[in-house]
């Protein structure tokens, strides 16, 4: 049986508070050598409201989340009990990727809210170049989530917003994956009302929490954004198994790393745009149409332009419908969609759009 077919209700232990990183030192007391993995930026936001023991070695990954700098990681722990993992998303994958390699546990305390890294037992693992390699599922779950509300105010305010954008991919992928299905289990319908959930506390809670944290205020709308993106988040697939994973918005996301002008836009953002996309793949106009005055409002991509590729639209279509349609993608799992239909439907946000053009 898959690792992906397994029922993961989450990390070991998860804690989420406004000064959580106090308890870092505390909930590691058992463990006899743990090796920190980060980033500059990460352990820089990190440090400006809490520290770490002198004797913790502390490693940089190289920004790939690539397979090569786990491998090299993991060499350099070397004796590591624990991987502690400081940053945002491709920080905590590469560190679950290095902890796997270790065999060891992992510990993961997010800096950004971007994704639900922070919660998952798996990660994505991504080429040298910077094009999306492939999903790995490990064998533990994480010991420990830490999540320290201060140090995510103070991130910047577009990871927030991409986090939004693929917390909020999880109820359409769910729902799109299932909805032909005349029975769910138990724990898949669980996995889908968190998905639900999901989606009605973005719609309700999205730009309150983009407010408060420009206004640098930790409010009820701020944490129930952060704990939606990080923990509710996780949660989805890790009830409803595949049936509440990635689908068409992340196949999307997958193929937009193919062109060089999407690069510079985050993970989230891009899943933002590839909901729309599936939406028009399945016929579901009405529900685009009602999407798009909250991404214009929240400042999600919602066709080409705004994913700055401004010139060659037809072949950008050509190439991100190619990849989207492999066998081996996830746009796979809501039905037979070919290419070319891929393409029309991004050919349909474009047009949608362009009658659009003020989006209201």
């Amino acid at each position: 049986m898959r690792l992906s077919q397994v029922i993961r209700s989450g990390p070991n232990q998860y804690i989420c508070e406004e000064d959580a990183a106090k308890y870092l030192e505390e909930k590691l007391e058992e463990f006899k050598y743990p090796v920190v993995i980060t980033g500059v930026k990460s352990f820089k936001a990190f440090q400006k409201f809490a520290s770490i023991p002198q004797n913790w070695p502390v490693l940089r990954y190289d920004h790939t989340a690539s397979e090569k700098n786990m491998a090299k990681l993991a060499e350099q722990a070397g004796r590591a009990d624990v991987i502690v993992g400081i940053g945002g998303g491709k920080v905590l994958d590469t560190a679950k990727g290095t902890a796997e390699l270790l065999n060891c546990e992992v510990v993961l305390v997010p800096t950004l809210a971007g994704t639900c890294a922070g919660y998952t037992p798996l990660s994505a693992v991504y080429h040298e170049d910077g094009s999306f390699s492939h999903v790995a599922y490990y064998k533990r779950s994480a010991f420990l989530t830490l999540i320290d509300l201060r140090i995510l105010l103070n991130a910047p305010a577009e990871y927030l917003l991409g986090g939004i954008g693929d917390s909020l991919a999880k109820w359409y992928e769910a729902e799109g994956i299932t909805r032909s299905m005349k029975h769910l289990p138990v724990m898949v319908e669980l996995g889908l009302r968190s998905a639900k959930a999901i989606y009605e506390g973005i719609l309700r809670d999205s730009e309150q929490a983009l407010h408060d944290r420009n206004e640098g205020k930790i409010t009820d709308a701020f944490r129930n954004i952060v704990e939606i993106i990080i923990g509710a988040a996780g949660t989805v697939g890790g009830f409803a198994g595949e049936y509440g994973r990635m689908a068409g918005a992340h196949a999307i996301h997958n193929g937009l790393t193919l062109l060089p002008e999407t690069h510079s836009i985050l993970h989230g953002s891009k899943v933002a745009y590839g909901i729309l996309v599936q939406l028009a793949a399945t016929g579901d106009i009405n529900e685009v149409k009602k999407l798009l005055p909250l991404y214009q409002k929240l400042g999600f991509p919602y066709n080409l332009d705004t994913l700055h590729v401004t010139e060659n639209h037809g072949a950008a279509i050509e190439k991100v419908a190619a990849y989207a349609a492999k066998p081996e993608e996830s746009f796979r799992l809501l039905g037979s969609f070919t290419k070319a239909q891929i393409a029309k439907a991004m050919e349909t946000i474009e047009q949608l759009t362009a009658e659009k053009a003020d989006i209201k």
